[in-house]
């Protein structure tokens, strides 16, 4: 079954703080229309975390009629790439489609905005648009020109200067958060002379990091960020999308505030790392005398999901070191990974949602992540038979070739069961861990002299434990009780065990990966190295024996194996009529405490 063919699980109306302050804005009319974004760099894939950020900023579009923009912040040309553009665009889509996409706002394809006057003003505001075959996201670098132009007008209010300090003697001259800074030597040049300077740093003149653009604020205020902090620097780099056109780059400050201003953004939400940073973020826009209602910052804090490490460069380290296959590894905390791991959409907004909108940092507990995928799952996964680690079990009263069908339940979940025709034969595969030579007390699967149930068939009783030269156990022997399979006369009698089972003659060999946290402690991200706390066994890899209905699963297809978790075929490793399946979580958590690191 896959997640199209089900209705979206609708989500309980959230809400927190955030929702309370546009509430009041939506009743005031303050604005015309509620408009949100999501701004991600394109330096790294999406995770988690930034599901928290896409559901909040969708959701308030959702909950107002009002609409979202995906906008790529890339101000910074030396670490972004067209190919996290795209894995970003793929990620929000799917994160969103069925419940929020109506609200995504994407631009004409190809299109930047067109420069008006209002009020002796620039003013680039460029509408969005529902996203259609000739649309794209927003991008910053095509308000490039817009804010070039906005810190000339900057310059020209003597709010804005020309610094020849270099890197190391800016952080120098910024002081500290108990110390107040110094005044660049620079810092009172002429209007006519920064002017000249920077439309001189525009035009190419100068080498990396030979000056910069600076906001005249104040070196002597209590937050650093107001310290007259840079707006441009040069590079000599050439930007994915904007080509070669630019060798100075706005900082992320700095072209954020006014990228939100000209896509006519009502709320700005970020995490609470940039507290500090909203003080600027209304300089910059209050300086500029902006016609149009402006856009105001409020801070969030970040989800924090324990045994996950979110960091884009912690991530970037896993993959360049191989302890991961790639961004996509369906161990990873990122989006694309938890997509091919066979997590529905639906189970990581109810997650994140769930979680709340507060002011406090805090580590959410693991668990409650994998409660939400159990509980989707639940819903959409059809049952199916697999055995991960086989032991042959022969039934010596059944003749070879000799085929039983049984009635097998593809959906218990669902309020008019459908069923299936399963083939009991001679010899069937059970999971090696389902016997025990030597059981413990209240051993309740097979054993010697035992009764189990095959599920859907019928009771066996182990009768002989055949063994090879070394001792390995390599066969069980058991007589099938028939009369006790549904509608027989003995198929009330009852035993304490039921186990699952494939047909050997009747089964499909299949490569199946069972996935667990990537980490043995729950903040590996506080740990001196988090290399030394990578769980060795994060991956287990099993040629399988599965029902033969399973050569036709497909990437998006959900199913629990019964008895043992939930699972979806790879979405790149998987062939037509030859599945590879991902476990996507277990039935109930497994998780114990693995051995110390030494």
């Amino acid at each position: 079954m896959t997640a199209e063919s089900v209705p979206p699980t609708a989500a309980p109306a959230p809400t927190d703080f955030i929702r309370t302050i546009v509430a009041a804005h939506v009743a005031e009319k303050r604005y015309s229309q509620i408009v949100t974004r999501f701004p991600p760099e394109p330096n790294g894939y999406l995770h988690i975390g930034h599901a928290k950020s896409i559901c909040l900023n969708f959701g308030i579009a959702r909950e107002n009629n009002g609409r979202c923009n995906l906008r790529f912040d890339d101000t910074n040309p030396a670490k972004e790439d067209v190919e996290f553009v795209d894995s970003i665009t793929a990620d929000v889509k799917w994160l969103i489609a069925g419940w929020a996409d109506h609200c995504l706002g994407f631009k004409p394809k190809g299109t930047h905005p067109a420069k008006v006057t209002s009020s002796g003003q620039p003013d680039y505001y460029l509408a969005a648009v529902n996203p259609g075959p000739d649309s794209e996201p927003f991008f910053a670098s095509d308000y490039f020109d817009a804010l070039y132009d906005y810190a000339l007008e900057l310059v020209r209010r003597g709010k804005a200067y020309v610094c020849d300090l270099s890197p190391k003697e800016t952080e120098a001259y910024r002081g500290a958060p108990d110390k107040p800074g110094r005044n660049s030597p620079f810092r009172h040049r002429s209007i006519a002379e920064n002017l000249d300077l920077f439309q001189r740093m525009r035009a190419g003149e100068f080498p990396d990091g030979a000056r910069t653009l600076r906001a005249k604020i104040d070196m002597a205020s209590p937050n650093v960020w107001l310290r007259d902090p840079l707006l441009y620097r040069i590079r000599h780099v050439p930007h994915y999308h904007a080509g070669d056109k630019w060798c100075v780059y706005p900082l992320y400050d700095y072209a954020h505030c006014l990228s939100d201003y000209l896509e006519g953004i009502s709320h700005s939400a970020c995490s609470l790392e940039f507290v500090p940073h909203r003080a600027l973020y209304d300089w910059i826009l209050e300086a500029l005398d902006l016609p149009r209602p402006l856009p105001r910052q409020y801070e969030f804090a970040k989800l924090v999901p324990s045994y996950m490490l979110l960091s884009k460069r912690n991530i970037l380290r896993l993959v360049q070191e191989k302890v991961v296959a790639g961004w996509d590894d369906p161990r990873l905390p990122t989006i694309s990974g938890l997509r091919r791991r066979g997590i529905p959409a639906s189970a990581i907004r109810c997650f994140v949602i769930s979680v709340g909108v507060t002011t406090f940092n805090s580590v959410t507990d693991i668990a409650v992540f994998e409660h939400a995928i159990r509980d989707e799952l639940n819903t959409l996964a059809v049952r199916r038979l697999a055995v991960l680690k086989p032991i042959k079990l022969v039934l010596t009263n059944l003749t070879p070739g000799e085929v039983i069908e049984c009635n097998a339940t593809n959906d218990p979940q669902s309020e008019t069961p459908s069923t299936r025709k399963i083939a009991l034969t001679r010899e069937v595969f059970i999971e090696s861990d389902d016997f025990a030579e030597f059981p413990p007390s209240k051993y309740f699967r097979l054993k010697p002299g035992g009764e189990v149930r095959l599920k859907y068939a019928c009771i066996i009783k182990l009768d002989e434990i055949v063994k090879d030269a070394a001792g390995a156990v390599t066969e069980l022997r058991c007589t099938a009780q028939l009369d006790t399979r549904s509608g027989q006369s003995n198929a009330d009698k009852k035993v304490k065990g039921t186990i699952h089972w494939v047909s050997v003659t009747r089964c499909l060999d299949a490569e199946v990966r069972l996935y667990d946290r990537l980490f043995t402690v729950p903040e590996p991200g506080a740990e001196e190295d988090f290399m030394k706390v990578v769980n060795p066994h994060s991956l287990d890899v099993v040629t399988a024996k599965l029902e033969t209905s399973l050569a036709g699963a497909q990437p998006g297809d959900y199913y629990q194996f019964e008895r043992l978790g939930y699972f979806t075929p790879d979405a790149k490793d998987s062939t037509p009529g030859q599945p590879v399946f991902n476990r996507t979580v277990s039935l109930k958590d497994t998780w114990t405490k693995l051995p110390a690191q030494s």
